[in-house]
């Protein structure tokens, strides 16, 4: 004998009203909020070497070699 599961289904729109009420606890702090711009820097970088750009690629192809 063949027997149908039985499956239960809740409305759209159905909630807890507890729910509801308590979402409104969860407000953050504006102090609490992650500023991005915290380490932004403006300025130049300059790179000051005695050694060539052929002379630093050897260096780096016997780095990566090891």
């Amino acid at each position: 004998m063949f027997r149908r599961p039985v499956v239960g289904v809740m409305g759209f729109g159905s909630y807890d009203e507890s729910e509801q009420e308590s979402a409104g606890d969860n407000d953050i702090e504006e102090s609490d909020a992650l500023n991005v711009h915290e380490n932004d820097h403006d300025g130049e970088i300059g790179v000051t070497g005695d050694a060539s750009n052929d002379e630093l690629l050897d260096q780096l192809s016997e780095m990566k070699d090891d």
